[in-house]
């Protein structure tokens, strides 16, 4: 065989990974917004059928993971004003503090506790951080349809020195709009959380979906957050995203 078929044949072998990266960085730029702010339900459903619904506001500001974010819970009175400061970083895990106003402390989130669950909620610290692609090596698995909408069926694991409670994952993104449609999370090879993402509207030119539902399949329960209110690219304030901003209110 000829250097220049050695060369095609190296090429297509490494093709797939190539796409699969550039499909999830494109879907990454069509996220891009320099803040975003909205109101959010969230509805967790146990194991056998029992509900509790709370409210959240979200704010965030900064580029896709070298970002902040806050949540704040605002309902109901036993979880109001329990808020999580999110700081992202490019090339490294996120920095994260819980603020609980009943105590009047905040606790910094250690890394082996990422994987915890969030107040009750199904979605784990480490679900609420954003990563760059560069975190994960990706991979084409196919193709599928979500709710009637083709998708790429993208498989990612942590690169190398990257930490995650997932050995890997599996993600359908959109060819009409390049939105997450699902995303599943494995440990070992056991699926341990789904995430399904769905009513995708654009709003100010970017892919959202409003309505998340993220289920633990090892608890059997799930918790269905809806985005009201959403906006982005408003003014927000960096020191809004501080410690001493997480205990004002």
């Amino acid at each position: 065989m000829n250097r220049f078929a050695l060369w095609l044949c190296a090429a297509v072998a490494v093709l797939p990974a190539q796409d699969a990266r550039q499909i999830v960085e494109e879907a990454q730029r069509r996220t891009q917004a320099s803040s975003q702010r909205y109101e959010g339900t969230l509805t967790v459903t146990s194991k056998r059928g029992q509900t509790a619904q709370k409210r959240w506001r979200y704010e965030r500001i900064g580029a896709h993971g070298n970002s902040k974010a806050v949540l704040r819970f605002t309902a109901p009175a036993e979880v109001k004003g329990v808020a999580l400061l999110v700081v992202n970083h490019p090339d490294r895990a996120s920095d994260q503090w819980m603020w609980t106003p009943a105590i009047q402390r905040e606790r910094r989130i250690a890394l082996q506790d990422r994987s915890t669950r969030f107040f009750g909620t199904d979605f784990t610290f480490e679900d609420l951080e954003e990563r760059e692609a560069q975190h994960y090596q990706h991979q084409l698995a196919g193709e599928e349809a979500v709710d009637g909408a083709p998708c790429w069926r993208i498989e990612w694991r942590p690169a190398k020195g990257r930490s995650s409670q997932y050995d890997r994952s599996l993600a359908w993104v959109r060819k009409d709009n390049y939105a997450y449609a699902r995303i599943e999370r494995f440990s070992g090879e056991k699926l341990v959380r789904r995430l399904h993402l769905r009513d995708i509207r654009v709003v100010q030119g970017v892919p959202t979906a409003h309505t998340l539902e993220m289920e633990d399949l090892r608890r059997g329960s799930r918790t269905t957050l809806k985005f009201e209110s959403l906006q982005y690219n408003i003014f927000l304030k960096d020191d809004d995203f501080t410690l001493q901003a997480l205990r004002r209110e």
